[in-house]
């Protein structure tokens, strides 16, 4: 009888596929399963055992024996030390085929669907053109403890370690890298990031980690946000600290506008009421513009807005399509943000009814939708799982389809029980989460008794090039 597996016990391993968070999984003796990080199918690894569990194992990579024809070289210096881009290894064809059947196993094993209905309903992925430079917002982190890669340790240079601003190391958001470049962004927000570094530095301006308590009172700097549209040629800069201090604001912008004539907005995001805090423009109008779907949208520098400009306007034509809308129709928009998909769906609608916990949100999707002259919106602040209830809808109108695009955790509880008690006519579901939107739709298939909707139809899209995170739509029809 063969012994199991045990914590720091050395395991050869094939690589079977992937699972959850974009791992490689394999399997041991009795049939454990193994998760690898940064294991890709068709690989053959010797890797050392660091977690044992009564149901699985995970395991660190300390040689890889054979590579799997998946792989290819990363592009990133940072490769396998920071959280970015942490699929760079994997063939862009390949990240495309795995997005599409991870999406088909948590419908299935999650959510609880027959496995032919999720494969008749599956459309194939809508891929990137732009694997790579993609996004229009990245968000980097200071902090006042410099996280060292393995090769900056092997370099043997001496390093400043009391100051890092990048993202962080993957699972470990205090472990914040220097980051010198990423090719998610574009060109002009890697010189944004390193010239504002070196300003901030040669002034002595002190980070602070902004997950530590604020009221530690020994960091400025928090967070450099850098939005840029290539459709408006809107570029945003918004630097959030621990405090306002108005020189040294003044000196930034007056860098900012000096050096880089694109910026067409700064701002500085101090501590407020507000979640984003209180914001001080101090040139442009502080909104960040880009046009999706026939419409301009403009928004603040710390409100949701899709990263992925391009392949934001494919989710939104396929949301649009599978809800199916026409002038009789009262359409609700679930999390509506700033109004995005809100807007675009209006076009068909009789009448949109957006709600959005965020009150800054709400008041961007208002004024998005006054400035295009959109008349049939109207829009609500206040948590869904709070606002979304029968009362709302006896007053506002009940819905014949509903739209809803939740965080990455997904919905309350509630909500999939007040979906199933006001049982509109179509569902169309937008998520960055396969998991949380497939237990959302098991919620409220329960709620309906499991016969009221059918699948009718499941659209990934590929929003997130070289990492693991995959978009979906799903639409349901009453039965």
């Amino acid at each position: 009888m063969s012994t199991p597996v045990q914590h720091g016990d050395p395991v050869t391993l094939d690589i079977e596929k992937f699972a959850d968070e974009g791992k490689g999984l394999a399997r041991v003796r009795g049939g454990l399963v193994v998760f690898v990080p940064k294991a890709v199918p068709g690989d053959r690894v010797r890797a050392t055992v660091t977690k044992r569990a009564s149901s699985y194992a995970e395991a660190e990579t300390t040689e890889l024996l054979e590579p799997s024809a998946k792989r290819t070289e990363p592009r990133c210096r940072y490769f396998g030390a920071c959280g970015g881009g942490d699929w760079q290894h994997v063939r862009y064809r390949e990240q495309a085929r795995m997005k599409q059947q991870s999406v088909r196993e948590a419908l299935v094993h999650r959510g609880g669907f027959d496995e032919d209905t999720v494969r008749g309903a599956m459309r194939p992925i809508f891929e990137a053109e732009r694997p790579y430079d993609y996004r229009n917002t990245m968000r980097f982190d200071f902090s006042d403890a410099r996280w060292l890669t393995r090769d900056e340790i092997d370099s043997g240079e001496d390093f400043d370690t009391g100051f890092a601003l990048g993202l962080h190391a993957p699972g470990q958001p205090r472990k914040v890298i220097d980051l010198k470049e990423c090719h998610l962004q574009s060109a002009l927000s890697r010189r944004l990031v390193n010239r504002v570094r070196s300003f901030v530095k040669e002034r002595g301006w002190a980070p602070q980690d902004p997950r530590r308590d604020p009221s530690r009172g020994d960091g400025f700097l928090r967070r450099l946000v850098i939005r840029q549209s290539e459709r408006t040629g809107s570029v945003l800069v918004a630097l959030v600290t621990g405090r306002r201090e108005e020189e040294r604001m003044e000196a930034l912008a007056a860098f900012l506008r000096r050096e880089f004539p694109d910026v067409t907005t700064f701002v500085n995001v101090t501590p407020g009421d507000e979640a984003a805090g209180a914001q001080h423009v101090h040139f442009g109008d502080g909104r960040f513009r880009e046009r999706l779907g026939g419409f301009t949208f403009a928004v603040g520098p710390e409100t949701f807005f899709q990263p992925n400009t391009q392949q934001a306007e494919r989710l939104f034509e396929a949301a649009r399509e599978l809800a199916d809308l026409a002038p009789t129709v009262r359409c609700y928009d679930l999390y509506c943000g700033a109004g995005a998909l809100s807007l675009v769906s209006a076009e068909a609608a009789g009448e949109v009814v957006g709600i959005e916990g965020r009150e800054a949100s709400v008041e961007e999707a208002r004024a998005n939708a006054t400035a295009h002259d959109v008349a049939n919106t109207r829009f609500f602040s206040g948590a869904v799982e709070e606002r979304f209830t029968e009362a709302f809808a006896e007053k506002h109108g009940r819905p014949d389809v509903l739209l809803a695009d939740p965080p990455r955790a997904g919905m309350d509880e509630r909500v999939p029980e007040r979906i199933a008690a006001l049982r509109p006519e179509r569902v169309v579901y937008v998520s960055c989460d396969p998991q949380t939107q497939a237990r959302d739709l098991k919620r409220l298939r329960e709620a309906t008794g499991g016969g009221a909707y059918r699948l009718a139809a499941v659209q990934p899209v590929d929003q997130f090039p070289q990492t693991a995170h995959v978009e979906n739509v799903v639409a349901l029809r009453e039965a």
